[in-house]
């Protein structure tokens, strides 16, 4: 199983060596390229005040962050959460720059995940282009409606869409897109596992709609194709 956290953060200012402090944390977990539905969210109050430059950027303000969690009180599940995931952000330094700030001020060690830079990504995908994030969702078609200020846990959900476009599109995510297809039932085995959810939801389907499917299954063949999803599932 391939475990990936999709990361972003926001903050008071550029750098936490002039004293910048982090105020919003959101991760989306990846399982196998695909978003599993995990995710993590705080916001943080900063102990100093915010500069209206970083307020224009993402709205939050001094009044709404005081009763907020310090960093220290949230770095525990934050850490959890990421556990040994691969990270992935945009223009990571920025971000991997605070956090381990927000860890060395508590005396914890920094954070030693391997990390993807989307914007070196990007570079790589589309040379010569732009890459800030809002170009990448235009380029590839994303909805950003939503995004009226920026906001760690939907910069996060966005960045999932365009890192899973560049490194090939949401299909990108199924063992059947290699160069080399698997037929049969050992192809549909991977299929399986590859979109196959950490923990599986309710069926739909009722016994009564199972018994006449498998009726019909019967009618076909020991040849049919129902035959092989059902032993790969």
């Amino acid at each position: 199983m391939t475990r990936q956290v999709v990361l972003d953060t926001e903050t008071t200012g550029l750098s936490p060596a002039t004293g910048d402090r982090l105020v919003e944390i959101g991760c989306v977990e990846l399982v196998n390229h695909l978003p599993s539905g995990r995710t993590f969210h705080v916001y943080l109050n900063p102990q100093r005040s915010m500069p209206e430059e970083a307020f224009r950027v993402h709205g939050l303000s001094d009044d709404f962050l005081a009763d907020k969690p310090l960093f220290s009180a949230a770095a525990a599940d934050f850490r959890a959460f990421i556990d040994d995931a691969t990270l992935i952000i945009h223009n990571a330094p920025f971000d991997m720059g605070f956090l381990n700030a927000e860890l060395t001020n508590l005396g914890q060690p920094k954070l030693t995940n391997e990390v993807i830079d989307t914007v070196m990504l990007a570079r790589e995908r589309h040379p010569g282009a732009r890459v800030s994030l809002d170009a990448l969702c235009k380029h590839y078609g994303i909805d950003t409606s939503r995004r009226t200020l920026h906001g760690a846990l939907l910069d996060s959900e966005i960045l999932a869409e365009v890192y899973l476009e560049l490194i090939g599109g949401r299909q990108a995510g199924l063992a059947l897109v290699a160069e080399n297809r698997i037929s049969g039932a050992e192809g549909i085995a991977a299929m399986v596992s590859a979109i196959r959810r950490p923990v599986s939801l309710p069926s739909r389907v009722s016994a009564e709609a199972l018994a006449a499917h498998a009726a019909l299954v019967a009618t076909m063949g020991a040849d049919a194709l129902w035959n092989e999803y059902a032993e790969a599932s």
